[in-house]
């Protein structure tokens, strides 16, 4: 049976960053989303009110602005080549986020079977956002319930990577998960805990990796 690997993009597949924090450098504003990011780590607020809010100050926002802060983000090593490699082995690769659709979707570019993100009006915004597009981390699961009908497998067949608090739920309905780089609550919650800036280790800990797969 076919596996598939679940990856969270903030703090997980960045190192220490997170998207609207990249995307927000690139507008000077990174100030305000860090007060942002305080108040959604102490739980003041909520992935919606979070979304708005980042929406609302992203208002000169332009594709320019998305395409340097994917390009200049803290990338781990090793990711694309841990993509191609569960694809070679006949298995399947998702990032489910609950940063902007805009941005996660880009990592397609880099093999990855599907990408998830909350879903935002298209940059440059010309109208509001739709609440009901916004993720979750209950949202997670489902979308991770609708990849394991299209790829044909289920949810125990799923390996989960994660960072935070928001991949709690996840980590709770697979067999496999891996901790990156995260915090305590999730470190104990996980199968396996990584630290450090490679994807490739943090892949080989699930166990599933073919021989002579290591990171250089």
């Amino acid at each position: 049976m076919a596996l598939l690997h679940l990856f969270d993009l903030d703090g997980t597949l960045m190192f220490g960053s997170a998207a609207p924090v990249e995307i927000s450098r690139q507008l000077g504003l990174s100030a305000e989303i860090a007060e942002l990011e305080r108040s959604f780590a102490t739980r003041e607020i909520g992935p919606h009110e979070f979304s708005l809010a980042a929406h609302a100050l992203w208002s000169e926002l332009t594709p320019a602005h998305v395409r340097a802060a994917f390009d200049g983000s803290p990338w781990l090593a090793g990711i694309q080549e841990v993509w191609r490699e569960i694809r070679e082995r006949g298995d399947y690769c998702a990032v489910i986020s609950l940063s902007p659709s805009f941005f996660v979707e880009m990592l397609l570019e880099w093999g990855v079977h599907a990408a998830h993100g909350s879903l935002y009006p298209q940059v440059p915004f010309a109208g509001p956002m739709e609440v009901s597009g916004i993720l979750t981390p209950e949202a997670k699961v489902t979308v991770a319930d609708r990849l394991c009908e299209r790829f044909g497998v289920s949810r125990r067949d799923c390996v989960a990577y994660g960072d935070s608090m928001t991949d709690a739920v996840l980590f709770e309905v697979v067999p496999v998960s891996v901790a990156v780089n995260a915090r305590p609550y999730l470190a104990k919650r996980a199968t396996h805990v990584y630290e450090g800036r490679d994807l490739r280790e943090a892949y080989q800990l699930a166990g599933v990796s073919s021989p002579g797969f290591e990171a250089s």
